[in-house]
């Protein structure tokens, strides 16, 4: 069951060029694009239709709709289904397997470091673990009691969710999380190289009011976190 990310884009070419600064890499593909960091797949699409969320892929989701519609409208698309979490994410779910032409094991990684899953706010902390749940996603660290949870389905994808007022700067729903502890002063470097636009530059957390996490988005306001947890 791949799991990607759904981005879309004002300009496809701007949003190859925003990847391709970063070092995620293209993977071949006759009609459609992808890029990759070897951890995580990102699909661009220039459908103006499209919108920022989380895509899954598999052959069973017919079985899944009578749990899921308990917690969320499921409406039909033309590769499947589509549903809104609480934290207004989609989740695209299509119909059949994503067969790529490459080993994205063997994609180095980006510019952005240690990719650490889907970073997501929402209002409704029980509802979104019990959605995610009926994903086929696992809990597998924190609490819906401690206001912080992490799933994990069988690609061992994270989603992380959070309830509000818990993060002190700019939050997109949904935001990709990098972890890289005392190499992220590394990593802003080398995107400020790359010239990608930093959103916010974060010194909240710094005893000496240094920027050592910033925030980006792409093109199609993907948010990244660059953190150095």
């Amino acid at each position: 069951m791949p799991t990607l990310l759904h981005t879309p884009t004002p300009d496809l070419a701007q949003s190859l060029d925003f990847y391709q600064r970063l070092q995620f890499q293209r993977i071949p593909h006759p009609e459609k694009h992808y890029v990759s960091d070897g951890k995580c797949l990102i699909y661009i699409n220039p459908d103006r239709f499209a919108r920022a969320g989380l895509q899954l892929h598999g052959d069973h989701w017919q079985d899944l709709i009578p749990a899921l519609e308990k917690l969320t409208a499921v409406p039909t698309t033309d590769s499947g289904y589509l549903l809104g979490t609480p934290s207004g994410t989609r989740v695209y779910l299509n119909k059949g397997e994503l067969d790529l032409e490459m080993d994205l094991a063997a994609i180095p990684p980006s510019h952005l470091g240690n990719f650490a899953g889907l970073s997501l706010e929402t209002t409704d902390m029980e509802r979104s673990a019990r959605l995610w749940e009926a994903l086929g996603f696992k809990l597998f660290m924190g609490s819906v009691e401690q206001g912080w949870v992490g799933f994990q389905n069988e690609d061992e994808f994270t989603v992380s969710l959070m309830q509000p007022n818990s993060c002190p700067h700019l939050f997109f729903n949904p935001s990709l999380t990098y972890f890289n502890g005392k190499n992220n002063p590394a990593v802003i470097e080398k995107v400020r190289a790359a010239g990608i636009t930093i959103t916010e530059e974060i010194t909240h957390f710094n005893k000496n009011g240094e920027v050592d996490n910033i925030i980006i988005r792409d093109p199609g306001g993907y948010g990244f976190f660059l953190f150095n947890d």
